[in-house]
């Protein structure tokens, strides 16, 4: 009898330090980790989101990168850390869609890891080619079957977003086309713009200025409603292939096991953060759409969703990186 009390008591002290302690939450520095280098478009729009959260929090939201291994060295880092709330991921759909099925030895699960705190926002792709290539998508596809083999596209590496939206195209239309892949975003638009291959499949903060300059011509958004930053640009399926949908986009995540408040608590400064006009405008500024709020069961929903969805293009692409 003693014993089993000693255990009742030791479990209500427990619940009670845990309500206590988030109770108190946040009572220092949050740490974000963004499981990418500096400067490129993980980082940037998780700098802006961090700002806002800092001032519904009332702590620093400190960014760290660590990226490597396509973003799993960050991801496997923060799964395996506290489950306190103080050390958060940027994710994205390579780290909670993609790289499940692209990795035969991930060091993680997506989902049973980690608690899905929001989704942040999303960014299709367009598919955009050079001056003196076709500019309707009809017009592009018959040219592309009748020179099989000879067209390219680059990408930002095996396995990212606009590498596999390239198969998804090659499966849906039946055309053959080389895919090239390159390190990074960067190289890959220098040597198309260059005209060194046909098209290629990427989101429109990289290319903006390429566009607004006639550089590069958006022939379809892969996307089911125009973009509010170039409303210009048809979706896929106004321009001639429907139910052509994808691209990149940002959750929050947390270790699994953090307290289910802390967890509301991260989830509601996320959208307060998100539905201030000013920081609306620097997200579409970097070419995302931010989300509309969602729980933290939903955003696990849409998680589990995007995850089927790029299994089958993974698999129908044969890509595997080890």
């Amino acid at each position: 009898m003693r014993l089993i009390l000693a255990s009742l008591f030791a479990c209500v002290v427990g619940l009670l330090s845990a309500g206590q302690a988030a109770a108190q939450y946040p009572d220092k520095p949050l740490r974000m980790v963004v499981p990418f280098p500096p400067g490129g478009p993980t980082d940037l729009i998780a700098r802006v989101v961090a700002v806002g959260m800092a001032a519904d929090l009332g702590q620093q939201v400190i960014i760290d990168n660590k990226g490597g291994a396509g973003g799993n060295v960050g991801t496997e880092m923060v799964a395996k850390s506290k489950p306190d709330g103080y050390t958060l991921l940027f994710g994205t759909a390579a780290t909670h869609g993609i790289n499940i099925s692209l990795y035969k030895n991930l060091p993680y699960h997506p989902v049973k890891d980690f608690e899905l705190v929001a989704l942040v926002g999303l960014a299709p792709m367009a598919l955009l080619v050079p001056p003196g290539q076709p500019t309707k998508l009809p017009d592009l596809i018959a040219k592309l079957k009748a020179e099989p083999g000879k067209a390219s596209y680059p990408s930002s590496g095996n396995g990212t977003t606009n590498h596999l939206a390239g198969e998804l195209f090659k499966t849906r239309t039946g055309v053959d086309i080389l895919h090239v892949p390159y390190r990074g975003t960067g190289p890959a638009l220098q040597d198309l713009l260059a005209g060194r291959h046909t098209l290629m499949f990427a989101t429109l903060g990289p290319v903006m200025e390429n566009v607004r300059a006639g550089q590069l011509i958006p022939i379809g958004l892969m996307a089911d409603k125009r973009s509010t930053v170039m409303p210009d640009i048809p979706t896929m399926k106004e321009a001639g292939l429907p139910d052509f949908v994808g691209g990149t986009w940002n959750i929050i995540a947390v270790p699994a096991g953090t307290p289910a408040d802390i967890v509301r608590r991260l989830n509601a400064s996320i959208y307060k953060a998100l539905a201030d006009p000013t920081l609306g405008e620097r997200l579409k500024s970097l070419n995302v759409e931010a989300s509309e709020a969602l729980t933290p069961a939903e955003t696990k929903a849409f998680v589990e969703a995007e995850i089927e969805k790029w299994r089958k293009i993974v698999k129908a692409a044969g890509a595997q990186v080890d």
